[in-house]
């Protein structure tokens, strides 16, 4: 029991020296300075981070960009659309979006982002990257918990991550197997 109240004295005594002083009045906070990590300077500098998911080694990667102002969901979709930058493609990133004529805008109506797309002949097996890429992009922002694909009003099927496909909400989830680790 003695060593149990040694042991306890000790512990306390290190946390009350851990450095932090005690106030005798509320103090405001200071802001904390941060910096993004990016990719060999790949970015822009700029004041908020906004993180697009590009394709590196057939796998979703996700990539901090710097922009001057936090960007609305469509903006945000548009900054993936526009792809990798001359930096990012030297370190092997890839978008499996160049080319598709998959989204025509987004809106973002509380935790749901829809992408309405460009065509109706969209969903086969082997779009799963395109659609990992703006889930995972879009997913990114708060409160998004999930992206729905529409085209004139009506749902899309679009691929999970495992090539099944669902007319349902997709979320980072469903592209979890795709997700690159590092």
């Amino acid at each position: 029991m003695r060593r149990l109240v040694v042991l306890l004295a000790v512990a306390l005594g290190g946390v009350a020296g851990c450095g932090v002083p005690l106030d005798s009045e509320p103090r405001a906070a200071q802001p904390m300075a941060t910096a993004a990590a990016t990719p060999s300077g790949g970015a822009t500098p700029g004041t908020a981070t906004e993180r697009i998911c590009l394709v590196r080694d057939s796998q979703l990667a996700p990539v901090p960009r710097r922009v001057t102002t936090p960007l609305s969901a469509d903006a945000h979709l548009k900054l993936l659309l526009a792809g990798p930058t001359r930096a990012e493609r030297n370190e092997g990133y890839t978008s499996a979006l160049t080319g598709a004529p998959l989204v025509s805008g987004a809106t973002q109506d509380g935790g749901l982002v829809t992408v309405e797309t460009g065509s109706q002949d969209l969903g086969r097996a082997d779009d799963v990257l395109v659609f990992g890429q703006v889930v995972c992009t879009l997913s990114s922002r708060l409160p998004v918990g999930a992206v729905a694909f529409v085209h004139d009003g009506s749902r899309l099927r679009v691929p999970r991550g495992d090539g099944s496909l669902t007319a349902g909400p997709l979320t980072i989830a469903d592209y979890a197997g795709l997700l690159a680790t590092e």
